[in-house]
């Protein structure tokens, strides 16, 4: 057969392949530009934004785990200026989607944010990470409630015209709830999913590996339970672009999220440990393609038999 077509669309994105890498863990692009050729991505996922600088949380705020890690880097970043200014020319040259991740602490800081990028010539689309605390609901992070989350949504949607993506947390007892909340006040496509909230302990100290006692779990550990988010919100909204995240490390696991209704995937945790994991996984699909003969990757998504 001849070579399997990758190339996909996602919220009006046009994809040269299903495979992103995830926020948080491919810095600016820069960092990783030796290892692979972006402009075989389907997109690049940056670090989160904030309207101001932030300088992270203590150390230590990283740890391995079986099968995965914990961070609480604390959303480190160059904030809007210092993107526009250090980080955004060099992702204008990639050649790939530039997709901005943001967040704020008020409602006021997301919409400001997400405004502001917006307006950047050569970002392609916004994904909004609502894994932060609301400080006026007690610390409760702003997507685990689906009226917090319609109203900070509709805010956000109401000042940008591209493309809105919402990172939606696992940390909730109805990811289908958040997602509907989320699509019926305009957001253009999902995230699924964020960090489980996770905590590792030095028995032989007696104390937390992580300074702030509790980080956010990812890797391979978190697969089984991004898959079946991810199946839940393609069940209940099947015409609605799901980009799976969760402990890809195989052009087979990319198969795996795309069947259970995904449309493009995020590599995260992987890129740690292997720079060019992104790389590696998009071959490792062609291979998987040519030996299922799968001419074209569209007809992987969505295909699950014998769900329910």
């Amino acid at each position: 057969m001849s070579e399997p077509t990758l190339r996909i669309g996602f919220a009006g994105l046009d994809c040269a392949s299903p495979i992103w890498v995830a926020s948080g863990t491919f810095g600016y692009g820069k960092e990783f530009s030796p290892y692979l050729d972006l402009a075989d991505l389907g997109g690049i996922a940056t670090k989160g934004i904030s309207p101001k600088p932030r300088g992270g949380n203590p150390l230590p705020r990283i740890c391995e785990t079986a099968s995965g890690m914990i961070n609480s880097i604390g959303l480190e970043n160059v904030g809007v200026e210092g993107f526009r200014e250090k980080k955004l020319p060099f992702l204008k040259t990639s050649g790939t989607n530039v997709v901005v991740n943001f967040f704020g602490e008020t409602f006021d800081e997301y919409v400001a944010c997400g405004a502001a990028l917006d307006a950047m010539d050569g970002v392609h689309a916004l994904e909004m990470n609502v894994s932060c605390p609301n400080i006026k609901k007690g610390g409760v992070e702003f997507g685990t409630d689906p009226a917090v989350l319609r109203e900070l949504v509709k805010q956000c949607r109401a000042v940008m015209k591209k493309p809105l993506i919402i990172k939606l947390t696992p940390n909730c007892t109805d990811v289908v709830a958040l997602a509907r909340a989320a699509i019926e006040v305009g957001a253009d496509g999902l995230s699924v999913i964020n960090t489980l909230s996770a905590m590792a302990i030095d028995a032989r100290r007696r104390r937390p590996r992580i300074a702030t006692t509790f980080g956010g779990l990812s890797g391979p550990a978190i697969k089984p339970i991004a898959l079946r988010m991810v199946y839940q919100v393609h069940r209940a909204l099947p015409d609605v672009p799901i980009s799976g995240i969760g402990g890809i490390a195989s052009g087979e696991d990319v198969a795996e999220f795309l069947l259970a209704g995904a449309t493009t995937v995020q590599v995260g945790t992987q890129s740690f440990a292997e720079p060019h994991a992104a790389r590696r996984i998009r071959d490792e699909l062609v291979q998987f393609m040519r030996e299922e003969r799968v001419s074209d990757v569209r007809e992987l998504v969505g295909a699950l038999q014998g769900g329910r």
